[in-house]
């Protein structure tokens, strides 16, 4: 038992498992794609397992308890599946309470979830909600476990109690609008069902607050005075149009205690307005309200990367019935083992074995294979890969919903809903600073003139100077500003990335994989050799070759044609298809074959110098052919996908930033290799599944921040998984490119260095203006406290400190001078 437990085992939960980095809240949960085993499975909540640390400690525990099979980790969640040959998962639970586990029964085996409620909650797309909601339910009685899915704005909460009553009262208490979906099955993993966005009605609430707010500064500057009617009337309708909402997430944090982001917002709204600072007010939390739309913008573009994932595998298949018809049904319907057939230029809707027929499958979206595979009996199938030609016949393996390619959308799912930080660095401050500075405030107004005989005038007045001093204005302005411009002078140069965060993290990568077709490669096959074996020139037999070639649909013969070019063609008699070997014709009275080593064998040509050719070719991982007539070789062809120019001066450009390229490919290991000497890349690995792509991805994380560039669906794991995501732009599919971070539209690897270097740009600036402005803030505080800082000093200085801040931001949208590129280097 112990060998199958540190064999079948650990190899899942060595894929699994999360890197020291993610301990605590943003763990990141396990993605397996090992088959389950055979046996019972229980499912416990281990209420204080969250890190790796824990996992390595049940792991060994439980690796001496005989009849466990395997063990598969959610750390987010503190979740363990336990498959076993146990008759009740009593010794199970006996060794985890051993090493001090709190742990409980959630699911036994074939028992349908119990007392679980799934909620639609509308409003809940941030950690900031997350956090509330963690709150109001923790306390409520018969809550064991809480699961979130913020990019579905899902969640499920596991209790004991008799109905779900108590939780939506909850829910409702903290402004929330929940909806009941299920009150007894979990949420879905994978869905193809999202919410609406952002509606166009709050596009123009928005842009109507703005132009209010804009609007009231205007008139303040102009002479109209930050208490006149108009700008007070202006920046109130701007915050009742574009703040409302802060102000209520901002009380309800204040009622629950809960010091966040919103509260900070809110407090900082408030106090502008109490010392007659409404132009500033309004712009504030107009500012805050753009850039919570911006997060909420971004869930939507995951979800719409997941659905169309989901929708590369079509809905139906066409499957064998009892009678020997075939009936064209819903996917979701079809059993294990039954037959579908898939006809030239369709989708495969299932995994699984082939039975009958031949075929090329284009299987990039799931291997990354550059080349289509030819497919016979006996072969794998994946669902979504597309059947090129020929009519093929297989054997069910997965049904719906467990298949390879819903196994990659799971994983997506889970990986890009893990990933967003469990709470902004704000958030975290606002919990120190909000409470420190109210308290200090509310200490210069009350404590002097109750116990030492001051003035209440005089220190109220103080306590306003002191509040308008720490409003956050300058930090709150700073960072979007500078992101801003980071983002505008990214996109100058041809790079589309997702949000700041990414702006700020690039900064930090130690490692970036490089998935091989389509990025550093161009991910299509092309002519690149073509040798005389005759008396006849390189013209001549290229001529004869794409004149047969012409009649074929084998990817081969299309880039044999496409490197002959425009010029005429000869006339083809008697064109016929070999099976597995090539092709004939007649061209002027003459038969001409072309095909693989098999056929030139056959035909008796191969000599001695077309073997070593062919062998040349095959060690440099290319696709070879020889052309021929039935006596003697003509010539012998090469096609391979062929290097990017850009690549080998990319990799040069991320060695000389220090960071590490390595290459993570589906194409075979000779492949991998031989690219990888012509870019200059000394760690390439070939033969890898997505899930193969996934584990060395969390291993490369453990080292340090890891990025991973890539253009394909079999990507998107990868891509979500590490730190950032980057995607070849125009050759990209669309999941990769919503699921990746980081865009580089001109397919152009040279871009990958460019933004690291103005991320590290851009890193540097936040520094200096986050040391500036809390720098001024609190030599002004002092300079309040001893009386020093009129009202107007106050104001000039929060207003100055903003104002350096936001120049300091726009600064990145200049070109970068050759001192400041050296000093981001």
């Amino acid at each position: 038992m112990h060998a199958q437990l540190s064999g079948e085992t650990t190899d899942t939960v060595a894929s699994s498992s999360a890197s020291a980095s993610d301990c605590g809240p943003c763990g990141k949960p396990p993605v397996s794609f090992a088959p389950a085993a055979s046996g019972n499975t229980t499912q416990f909540l281990i209420t204080n397992m969250d890190c790796p640390t824990e996992e390595a400690l049940i792991r060994k525990r439980l690796g001496k308890v005989d009849g466990i099979d395997r063990l598969d980790f959610d750390l987010m969640n503190r979740r363990l599946a336990v498959q076993h040959r146990l008759s009740e998962p009593g010794p199970v639970l006996d060794a985890l309470r051993d090493i001090g586990m709190k742990a409980t029964v959630e699911r036994e085996a074939g028992a349908s979830p119990k007392g679980q409620a799934t909620y639609l909650i509308e409003k809940m797309d941030c950690p900031t909600e997350e956090a509330l909601l963690r709150k109001a339910l923790g306390g409520v009685p018969g809550i064991s476990a809480l699961q979130f899915d913020l990019m579905s704005r899902k969640l499920t909460v596991s209790h004991s109690l008799p109905d779900a009553s108590p939780i939506t009262a909850a829910i409702e208490r903290l402004g929330m609008q929940p909806v009941l979906q299920d009150s007894s099955q979990p949420a879905p993993a994978v869905t193809r069902e999202f919410g609406t966005g952002i509606s166009k009605g709050q596009w123009l609430r928005m842009a109507a607050a703005g132009v209010l707010a804009i609007g009231a500064e205007v008139m303040a500057f102009s002479g109209l005075g930050e208490s006149s009617l108009p700008v007070i009337g202006a920046s109130l309708a701007a915050i009742a149009l574009g703040g409302v909402e802060t102000l209520k997430k901002g009380w309800i944090a204040l009622r629950t205690l809960s010091l966040n982001m919103n509260l900070l917002m809110t407090i900082a709204v408030i106090g502008a307005a109490l010392i007659g600072q409404w132009p500033e007010a309004a712009v504030v939390i107009w500012l805050f309200g753009i850039a919570e739309m911006i997060e909420a913008l971004s869930l939507d573009r995951a979800r719409n990367a997941i659905r169309k994932l989901m929708e590369l595998a079509p809905e139906t298949a066409l499957v064998r019935q009892a009678d020997g018809r075939w009936e064209e049904v819903k996917a979701e319907t079809v059993v294990l083992g039954a037959v579908v057939r898939v006809r030239p230029g369709e989708r495969i809707a299932l995994d699984g074995l082939v039975v009958s027929g031949a075929s090329a499958v284009n299987q990039a979206p799931i291997t990354g294979e550059s080349m289509p595979v030819e497919k016979k009996s006996g072969d794998t199938v994946f669902a979504g890969t597309i059947n090129e030609r020929g009519t093929l016949e297989f054997e069910v393996r997965s049904r719906k919903g467990e298949t390879t390619l819903d196994r990659i959308a799971r994983s997506v799912q889970e990986a890009q809903g893990q990933r967003a930080p469990t709470q902004r660095f704000v958030d975290q401050f606002a919990g120190i600073y909000t409470p420190i500075v109210f308290a200090l405030a509310i200490g210069i107004a009350v404590i002097p003139p109750l116990f030492f005989g001051g003035a209440w005038f005089d220190w109220t007045y103080k306590a306003l100077v002191m509040l308008v001093i720490a409003c956050p204005c300058a930090l709150v302005i700073s960072t979007p500003v500078t992101v801003v411009s980071g983002l505008a002078a990214a996109a100058r140069r041809g790079i589309l990335v997702k949000g700041g965060l990414y702006l700020e993290q690039g900064r930090l990568l130690r490692a970036v994989a490089l998935d091989k077709t389509g990025t550093l490669t161009h991910g299509r096959p092309a002519l690149t050799d073509t040798v005389p074996q005759g008396s006849q020139t390189e013209a001549e037999v290229l001529r004869i070759a794409a004149s047969l070639d012409a009649l074929s649909e084998h990817p081969v013969a299309t880039a044999i044609v496409n490197g002959y070019g425009d010029r005429p063609h000869a006339a083809v008699q008697n064109f016929e298809a070999l099976a597995g070997r090539g092709v004939k014709g007649d061209i002027d009275g003459q038969t001409y074959y072309i095909g693989n080593h098999r056929l030139a064998t056959e035909l008796g040509v191969a000599s001695d110098s077309v073997r070593a050719l062919l062998e040349k070719f095959e060690a440099q991982a290319k696709t070879a052919v020889v052309l021929s007539t039935d006596k003697q070789a003509l010539a012998v062809l090469a096609v391979a996908d062929t290097v990017r120019d850009s690549s080998k001066q990319a990799v040069a450009e991320l060695k000389r930033l220090g960071v590490e390229p390595v290459m993570l490919t589906g194409d075979n290991g000779k492949t991998a290799q031989a690219v990888a000497a012509q870019v200059g890349i000394t760690d390439a690995r070939g033969d890898l599944l997505p899930q193969d792509k996934l584990e060395a991805i969390e291993k490369l994380a453990a080292q340090g921040p890891v990025g991973m560039v890539g253009d394909g669906v079999n990507d998107a794991p990868a891509l979500a998984k590490s730190n950032i995501g980057f995607a070849m732009g125009a050759a990209g599919t669309d999941t990769a490119i919503e699921t990746a971070d980081v865009a580089l539209m001109q397919d152009d690897l040279r871009k990958l260095p460019e933004f690291i270097t103005l991320s590290r740009r851009i890193g540097g600036v936040l520094k200096a203006n986050i040391a500036f402005a809390i720098g001024t803030k609190a030599i002004f505080m002092v300079l309040a406290f001893t009386g020093h800082a009129s009202l107007w000093l106050a104001i000039l200085a929060d207003m100055g400190a903003s104002l350096a801040v936001v120049f300091n931001g726009m600064r990145l949208l200049r070109s970068p001078t050759s001192d400041e590129q050296h000093h981001a280097n």
